[in-house]
């Protein structure tokens, strides 16, 4: 098999897609019960979905801006084709920049260097409610995380400056 290809990731996508696709985000843990139900975070599946990601980070595909401790990446802008939501990536380690997430937010997290957290938790899907906010921190390794919002609606705090 060649380079992977946004288009094999968007692909590659189509089952989480369809497990975020009219989730209600409310209800942080019944949310992420639904997710782990759909598509489990440890399955096949996910390990597929994580190599074919880190072959697309190293092939600069994805997670192309930035510096060393956060580099990201925007794959599809929300719309018919991705469940209303856009997709965003992040090989991150240390904290983010602060947000609010008008409409919630769905993180499918892979740990690629170290026991690394994603905001204190394990890697996995993590569910953020509508109207929450947070300063996005990876700590104790490295983490490669795809972003679902809905609607593509965020709102950065300090005019998106950490």
């Amino acid at each position: 098999m060649g380079a992977v290809t946004s288009n094999d990731i968007l692909q590659l996508l189509a089952a989480p897609l369809a497990a975020v696709d009219g989730l209600d985000l409310s209800d942080r843990d019944a949310a992420e019960a639904a997710l782990e139900q759909s598509y489990p975070a440890n399955s096949a599946a996910a390990d597929a979905l994580r190599e074919a990601l880190l072959a697309a980070v190293a092939d600069g595909v994805i997670c192309d801006r930035g510096n060393d401790a956060i580099r990201y990446s925007r794959l599809a802008k929300a719309g018919p084709d991705t469940a209303d939501h856009s997709i965003d990536f992040v090989w991150m380690t240390g904290p983010g920049i602060n947000h609010r997430h008008p409409r919630g937010e769905i993180n499918l997290c892979f740990a690629v260097e170290g026991e690394a957290l994603f905001d204190e938790r394990p890697a996995g899907w993590q569910v953020f409610a509508p109207g929450s906010e947070h300063v996005p921190t990876v700590t104790d390794g490295r983490m490669l995380i795809v972003y679902f919002l809905p609607g593509g609606a965020v709102e950065w705090i300090n005019d998106g400056k950490a």
